[in-house]
C-alpha cells in the first residue's frame, strides 16, 4: 500500500506548476506493470526456469528466497536456534559437526531437513553425503538419517532429515526443552574439499485432539495401475523444493541435461496414493553405458525421502517408477517400515528427477527429452483433528488453493488463465485494483 500511495503523491506533487501531472499517468503504469509482472512469476510455475535456461544459466539449486543466513557451531553450547516455520542457508565444510538448536515444548513432533548442495564439478563416491541426527540435551539420539550420492556418482542435492516424536510410552526424547541437530558429512576424512551450501528448514505438527489408531495399516491397494496415457503437456521443473513446479495427475514433459535436477510438488491428500514414473528419451548414440543415470525419488511435506529408484542409460528410451506405496494416513508413523512411515501426512509431496552428470562422458550435453507421469489413487478421506496449528501454518493440509495450483495434464488454455488468475488470490488482485484507480484518479487530475 506504502508503494502505491508514494506514487500517487509524487503524481501530485506538481500541482500549480505548468505540466502539473505529466509523471503521473507513467509512473503508475509503470507500477502496475510491475505488479502484472509479479503475478505471471506467482502463477505461472517454471517461469523462472525457463528464464534461466534461456538465459543460459548453467543448471543449479535455487534456494528459498526468504532464507535466514545461520552459522552451524562446532559445540552444542554456541549453536544458534532454528525457529520452526523457517527456512535457513548456510554451509558445510569437510570436516567437524555442526550443531543447531531446537527448543520444543512436549505435545508437537518437530522435524528438520537438510539438503546439502555440493559443487558440480566436485568428485563425489556412492558413499559419500550428509548424516542428521537429533539429540536431547544430554547427548541421547532422537532419530538420524543419512542421504549419499549413491552408484551414479553424480554431484547433485541430497536431503535428510531429523524428527523428535511424542510417542505414548517412549522415555527418550518426550520433555519439552532444548534439543540439538547435527549435521555432518557421512565421509569426514576423504570427502570433497570444497564447502557444500546447505538448505535447512524446521517444522512442528501438533498432535490430534482425540487419539485414533496406533498401528499402521496393514493392507492396502498394490496393485500397480494403468500407465497413464495421453499426450504430455510442458512443463517446466523447478531447480530446489521451494521453487518446485506445481502439478496434479497427468502427464508432463521437459527437457533435462546431465547433472541437472528437476523439482516438482503434488498435493496429496489424505487417503491418496501416488504413482509416478520418469521417462528419458534416446540419445541416438546406442554405444555407452552410464549407471543409475536416471533417477526418481517421492519426498513429503517435510522433505523426508519415501522412496527413490534408478535405471542405468544406454542411450535408448528407458523408464524408471516408484514403488506402489500406500495411501497417506496418520497411522503410518507406527510402521516398522520407514516407507511407509513417512508418508505420515497429507500435504505437498516432491517429485525429484536427476540425470547423472556421467551420462554426458558417452551421449553429450543434452538436452534430453522427459516425461514424467503422475497419478493420484485412492480415496479422499478426513484426516485428524489437531489440537493446534502446524508450524508453517498449513503444512500437513491440501487446501483449496493447493489443487487450483496443480492443474491435471489436458487444462484448457482458458481453463490454466482462470485458475492461474484464481491462484493469484485476493491480494494481489487488491493491489491491481488500486493500482488502476489510482491510475483513474491521476487522469481526471489533468488539465
Amino acid at each position: 500500500m506504502g508503494r502505491w500511495c508514494t506514487a500517487w503523491r509524487r503524481a501530485g506533487a506538481g500541482a500549480g506548476r505548468d505540466r502539473p501531472t505529466a509523471p503521473a499517468r507513467p509512473a503508475v503504469v509503470t507500477a502496475v506493470l510491475a505488479t502484472t509482472a509479479v503475478l505471471a512469476t506467482t502463477v505461472l510455475p517454471g517461469a523462472a526456469a525457463v528464464a534461466a535456461d534461456a538465459a543460459g544459466a548453467p543448471a543449479g539449486y535455487d534456494f528459498a528466497d526468504d532464507a535466514r543466513r545461520i552459522t552451524g557451531a562446532s559445540t552444542a553450547s554456541d549453536a544458534e536456534p532454528l525457529e520452526a516455520g523457517s527456512t535457513y542457508r548456510g554451509s558445510l565444510p569437510r570436516n567437524g559437526t555442526l550443531y543447531y538448536r531446537l527448543e520444543l515444548d512436549a505435545a508437537s513432533d518437530a522435524y528438520v531437513s537438510v539438503t546439502a548442495v555440493p559443487g558440480p564439478d566436485g568428485e563425489v563416491t556412492a558413499v559419500d553425503g550428509i548424516r542428521v541426527a537429533v539429540q536431547d540435551a544430554d547427548g541421547g539420539s532422537c532419530s538420524s538419517d543419512t542421504a549419499t550420492f549413491g552408484a551414479a556418482h553424480s554431484p547433485r542435492p541430497v536431503t535428510a532429515r531429523g524428527m523428535r516424536e511424542i510417542t505414548p510410552g517412549a522415555n527418550r526424547c518426550q520433555d519439552p526443552g532444548t534439543y540439538y541437530v547435527t549435521v555432518e558429512r557421512t565421509r569426514p576424512k576423504d570427502s570433497p574439499p570444497d564447502d557444500w551450501d546447505l538448505e535447512l528448514t524446521a517444522a512442528t505438527e501438533p498432535r490430534p485432539r482425540q487419539t485414533g489408531a496406533t498401528s499402521a495399516p496393514e493392507t492396502w491397494n498394490s496393485a500397480s495401475p494403468e500407465p497413464l496415457a495421453g499426450e504430455p503437456e510442458r512443463r517446466p521443473g523447478g531447480r530446489g523444493f521451494a521453487h518446485a513446479t506445481a502439478v496434479g495427475q497427468g502427464v508432463w514433459q521437459d527437457d533435462i541435461r546431465p547433472g541437472q535436477t528437476l523439482y516438482y510438488k503434488v498435493p496429496v491428500d489424505w487417503g491418496r496414493q501416488v504413482y509416478a514414473t520418469a521417462e528419458l528419451g534416446g540419445s541416438g548414440d546406442a554405444s555407452g553405458y552410464a549407471t543409475s543415470a536416471l533417477r526418481l525419488a517421492l519426498h513429503n511435506p517435510v522433505r523426508g525421502e519415501v522412496d527413490d529408484a534408478a535405471k542405468g542409460y544406454t542411450g535408448r528410451p528407458t523408464t524408471v517408477g516408484l514403488a506402489t506405496l500406500p495411501p497417506v494416513a496418520y497411522a503410518n508413523r507406527y510402521a516398522t517400515s520407514g516407507q511407509v512411515g513417512a508418508l505420515r501426512f497429507a500435504g505437498d509431496y516432491y517429485v525429484v528427477v536427476h540425470l547423472a552428470a556421467q551420462v554426458a562422458d558417452d551421449f553429450g550435453e543434452g538436452p534430453f527429452g522427459l516425461t514424467l507421469r503422475l497419478r493420484l489413487g485412492g480415496t479422499q478421506r478426513t484426516g485428524p483433528d489437531y489440537a493446534g496449528e502446524s508450524r508453517p501454518e498449513g503444512l500437513f493440509e491440501v487446501s483449496a488453493q493447493d489443487r487450483v495450483a496443480a492443474p491435471e495434464s489436458g487444462t484448457t488454455g482458458e481453463n490454466r488463465t482462470m485458475k492461474a488468475v484464481a491462484v493469484a488470490g485476493i491480494g494481489t488482485g487488491s493491489l491491481l485494483l488500486l493500482a488502476l484507480a489510482l491510475w483513474t484518479a491521476a487522469a481526471r487530475r489533468r488539465p
